[in-house]
């Protein structure tokens, strides 16, 4: 019996876009995309594809030839009162649980959301498992103020105090469904005859799989996105075998930004142990750390010892000379270096740097900038998380 199947339910009839899922974006037919995540993730042991289009299906078995997958990629018949436009995804998913039954969990995943990656697919895996969720979705955060409209006609805000209004860094914001993938257990599915059931996860996503292809502007948004990541996973592959070093700062990084104070005024920060131990495994790698910061504290100081860092820089107003001494005390060149940042005193050093990593909370222009963003804010493991990338543990 297979533990974990994705279902893929693709039909011919969308009236948005003709035959959409296999209209070529990005060089390829969009179906290719989420047939990539689905068949190159570990934790899946057969990816279903259930369409009732011959063309679909044509392409499909394309797919299957030219990646040498016959085995784990099957291409199933979607009956067509599954397919019609009012007819639910719950429909094909009940279908398919009735017809094909050796399997424990199913993973609807939508050909529409092409962004989605193996990547996201075993972390999403991985949470649902250690965390004990009934099922699990696919969502983004968003950092959207949001209003409703009252019976009165007057309206109030939702999510936050417009008397206060947070600035981006300290809004948690919300959380959306993105709709890229479903986890749930077949006999939930058969019972509830629904996609979630029971107490539901939630796997989180980066901001820009936001998007689906409903519409011919979303198509033209994706695959910009879609040359975007093509071109940064290229980058970024090359830029992690390089890796001798790794930078940091601390405030926003290390920690989540905040400054606290207890009554006597002594300043205090709370930082994350996995980074600790992603730094430990860096240097079991042979890979140097060292933090520079704009900040002089004690604090600082003593995370640093407590973290056998190579080298410490404290109250830096320059970031990238104090990069050209590193590289010339250990003999480095600054594509050898990866560096985390979250703000513009960053900038100088980020763009100088091999791989140039960020928080998802750090300033637009820092954003811009990076070449990897991780899923973590400052001081929840956004150091291991780049650790883990360099370590290929990601």
């Amino acid at each position: 019996m297979d533990h974990y199947v994705a279902f893929i339910p693709v039909r011919g009839g969308s009236k948005s876009i003709p035959l959409k899922n296999i209209r070529e974006i990005n060089g390829r037919p969009l179906v290719y995309w989420t047939l990539d995540a689905a068949v190159q993730c570990p934790e899946i042991d057969r990816v279903y594809l259930c369409t009732d289009s011959p063309a679909i299906r044509e392409k499909a078995e394309q797919y299957q030839a030219e990646n040498n997958c016959r085995d784990k990629l099957r291409v199933i018949d979607r009956p067509a009162e599954t397919a019609t436009d009012t007819a639910s995804t719950e429909s094909a998913m009940l279908y398919f649980a009735e017809t094909y039954q050796d399997f424990s969990h199913i993973i609807l995943i939508q050909a529409t959301s092409p962004l989605l990656t193996a990547g996201h697919l075993s972390g999403a895996v991985k949470a649902y498992e250690e965390r004990g969720y009934d099922s699990l979705l696919s969502v983004v955060r968003q950092k959207r103020f949001c209003w409703r409209e009252e019976e009165s006609g007057s309206f109030s805000p939702i999510n936050y105090d417009f008397r206060h209004r947070p600035r981006r860094q300290e809004f948690d914001g919300y959380l959306v469904e993105n709709g890229a993938f479903y986890i749930n257990t077949r006999d939930n599915l058969l019972r509830d005859q629904c996609r979630l059931s029971g107490r539901v996860g939630a796997f989180e996503m980066n901001e820009e799989t936001y998007f689906e292809i409903d519409e011919p502007s979303d198509w033209i948004v994706i695959e910009h996105l879609l040359r975007k990541q093509s071109r940064s996973q290229h980058t970024l592959s090359d830029s992690l075998k390089k890796i001798r070093m790794v930078l940091t700062d601390c405030d926003g990084v290390l920690t989540d930004g905040g400054m606290y104070y207890s009554e006597d005024g002594n300043e205090s920060k709370k930082f994350n142990t996995r980074d600790g131990m992603g730094v430990q495994l860096l240097r079991e790698a042979g890979i140097r750390f060292g933090i520079i910061t704009g900040e002089e504290t004690a604090l600082v100081h003593r995370r640093a010892e407590k973290l056998h860092a190579d080298e410490c820089c404290s109250g830096v107003k320059d970031k990238s000379a104090a990069l050209d001494a590193i590289c010339e005390k250990y003999g480095l060149k600054a594509e050898e270096i990866a560096y985390i940042g979250d703000d513009i005193n960053d900038l100088p050093i980020l763009r100088r740097v091999g791989l140039a990593c960020t928080v998802p909370d750090a300033c637009d222009a820092v954003r811009s900038e990076a070449l990897f963003i991780t899923k973590h804010p400052g001081g929840s493991g956004a150091l291991r998380e780049v650790a883990d990338l360099i370590l290929g543990r990601a």
